[in-house]
Formats: structure tokens, C-alpha cells, sequence
């Protein structure tokens, strides 16, 4: 699970340092999913640890949680912008909606993965 942590941080530091990029402005807002990424970053650099990796994926998983909601109404406003009408600031919503779109795949992942691992270990002290 850490790779996989690492992985969809790797993809919100992009998706972050693009928007960064893409707006002419370089809005400082566009970082945000950067900023979320480095902090599953480090989750997922502490959970190599076998020790700390329980705590540390269930805060990655938190924070991804935190991440989906607070880019819903990007999410909200992706119809608007994929029918042609005009939205204000077409590249937060794109950028919210990918930001969205990694979130909850990480957090379907990582919950199937916690199922998985407590039935295992459960099955291992019958």
C-alpha cells in the first residue's frame, strides 16, 4: 500500500504543479493538490516502517478523504464546462475534478486493502 501511496502522490503533485504552471497568473491555489500530494508523500515514507505503517496509512487515507471533499465543487461544475458554457476558471475545475477523481480511487483502494488485511489477520490467530 505505501507504493500505492506513493504513486497517486506522485499524480497530485503533478496535477498541482501543472495547474501551477497552466495558469498565466500562477495562482498559488493551483498548489493545493501538490501540497496534498507531498503530505501522502510522507505517509507514505513513514509507513515503510512496519511499525508505523498502519497509523501512517490510515492518515494517508484521512487526508485523501479531506482531499475528495474539498475539491467536490470543481467536481460540480465539470458538466457545466464539458457542455460549452462558459465557467470561471475553467483549469480549477479541471484540475479540482482530477484531484477528485484520484482521491476517492485512493480511498476505495486503501479501504479494500484495510478489509483485506484485517480478514488476514484475523484467518491468522484462528
Amino acid at each position: 500500500m505505501p507504493a500505492i501511496t506513493f504513486f497517486v502522490a506522485m499524480l497530485l503533485f503533478a496535477v498541482g504543479l501543472g495547474g501551477f504552471i497552466a495558469s498565466g497568473a500562477h495562482a498559488p491555489t493551483a498548489l493545493i493538490p501538490a501540497a496534498l500530494g507531498v503530505l501522502l508523500g510522507v505517509c507514505a515514507a513513514v509507513a515503510r516502517n512496519p511499525k508505523a505503517r498502519m497509523h501512517a496509512m490510515h492518515a494517508a487515507v484521512l487526508l485523501a478523504l479531506l482531499g475528495f471533499l474539498g475539491s467536490l465543487p470543481g467536481v460540480f461544475r465539470l458538466p457545466a464546462l464539458l457542455s460549452g458554457q462558459p465557467v470561471t476558471r475553467p483549469l480549477a475545475v479541471v484540475a479540482q475534478s482530477a484531484t477528485a477523481v484520484l482521491c476517492v480511487a485512493y480511498v476505495v483502494v486503501a479501504v479494500r486493502s484495510f478489509i483485506q488485511a484485517r480478514r488476514s489477520r484475523l484467518a491468522a490467530q484462528v
